[in-house]
């Protein structure tokens, strides 16, 4: 058969460049770049799936409730658009707990993953000449979505000799008429911080200086381990309108279970009164629901897991984020500005002009990666050149090993 004389199709280009800035494209590249003779075990210290080691393994709890909901054979069907009631009403009850108002489960949108809630985030609030105002360092997958479903984005930097607080000049000088929200990322991924109620009530006040909404990324919520308690943005809501995200995936380790959630914390009603929950409900119906069986098994997961189970995440990610900060300082070319204080992770800022054969922070870990199978992020990936990515929810010895070997690379690159 002859072929015609052209084809009426091509592969889509920008869905390639988005791919090649998400922490998943990043980090296949890195793996793929390890020695095969290398024999020792590769450590990973750079995904934030905690469920990858033992010490990290979810509630029997939480299992449990995944087979009694799919046993009971009364969760095969699809799902309501904005997930079933019972599992919206969990998640309402749960976020209400740390809330001066009472939340319904109407304002509760279930997805698969936070990151479809970021996804329908940002395609609810793209328009025509919109932007949207991102934090750097930040989650990448804002930008690549954004880019993908080309709405303009603006970066406002965080200051590390502040803790990472968010540049709140910045954010005012970014802003114009056409922007539309800015996002925050508490407790922080990648730099490990916990905002202040303080500086989160600053942030809510200059968002309703600017007319804007702010999209709270809380995947990390409650996993804060130093002096500054985890306080959601929504505490705020009245002062100026907030989309929470947040999801099963980090303080319950079980980020293949794939639920998420999207959620209207706006007492004053300003998302109704704007038709952005029709807009919200709008793209829910033309994308996919999270497994109806694990949204059943929600309730159980969220009322019956005890304190003693979070208690033992929390000192064991106490325990590594001090190990990480104290084996950092023995290492000549590599310093942590600010002890991590939440989430996974730790920002290291890397200095070239110590190696004598390493470029940058790309440079860095592709020849670490290949040399000791250890694979950390570059901080490029979140908008931070020459600065390191390193997660530290593994097992205890498997970060000690890991931080052995990223101290004999750094010894043996150095210069004399």
């Amino acid at each position: 058969m002859e072929n015609p004389k052209k084809w009426g199709f091509s592969a889509n280009d920008e869905i390639d460049s988005a791919s090649g800035i998400t922490l998943r494209g990043v980090l296949n590249t890195l793996m793929d770049s390890r020695n095969p003779e290398d024999e020792r075990k590769t450590i990973t210290l750079a995904h934030g799936d905690p469920s990858a080691f033992p010490c990290f393994r979810t509630s029997q709890i939480a299992e449990d409730a995944i087979v009694d909901s799919l046993r009971s054979a009364k969760f095969n069907g699809y799902s309501s658009t904005a997930g079933i009631l019972p599992a919206r009403r969990s998640i309402a009850d749960y976020l209400s707990r740390d809330l001066p108002y009472k939340l319904s489960p109407d304002d509760v949108f279930l997805t698969i993953g936070c990151e479809q809630a970021i996804e329908i985030a940002l395609m609810v609030f793209n328009r025509p000449g919109a932007n949207i105002l991102l934090p750097r360092p930040g989650y990448p997958y804002f930008e690549a979505y954004a880019g993908y479903r080309q709405l303009e984005y603006r970066h406002f930097d965080l200051l590390p000799e502040k803790g990472w607080e968010v540049d709140l000049e910045a954010v005012e000088a970014l802003a114009d008429e056409n922007t539309v929200g800015m996002v925050i990322i508490n407790p922080g991924n990648p730099c490990g911080n916990v905002y202040t109620y303080e500086h989160l009530k600053k942030v809510a006040e200059t968002a309703r200086k600017l007319g804007i909404l702010v999209i709270a990324d809380e995947v990390y919520g409650h996993l804060t381990f130093a002096s500054n308690p985890y306080v959601p943005m929504g505490v705020f809501g009245s002062i100026a309108p907030v989309l929470t995200l947040g999801s099963l995936s980090k303080r319950w380790a079980v980020p293949g279970w794939r639920l998420g959630w999207l959620v209207a914390t706006d007492p004053n009603g300003v998302f109704k009164e704007t038709k952005v929950v029709d807009s919200i409900i709008s793209c829910l119906n033309i994308s996919g629901d999270p497994v109806t069986f694990v949204q059943a098994a929600l309730p159980q997961i969220i009322e019956k897991i005890t304190d003693d189970f979070f208690d033992n995440v929390i000192t064991i990610l106490r325990k590594c984020s001090g190990t990480l900060y104290d084996r950092i300082k023995d290492i000549d070319c590599l310093t942590c500005p600010h002890k991590p204080e939440g989430s996974m992770f730790g920002l290291v800022k890397f200095n070239p002009t110590l190696m004598k054969d390493i470029n940058d922070d790309a440079d860095f870990c592709f020849k670490l990666a290949q040399e000791e199978s250890l694979i950390i992020l570059p901080g490029t990936t979140f908008g931070m050149e020459n600065w390191l990515r390193i997660m530290f929810a593994v097992e205890p010895t498997s970060l000690e090993d890991g931080l052995l070997r990223l101290k004999a690379f750094c010894q043996r690159h150095a210069k004399k």
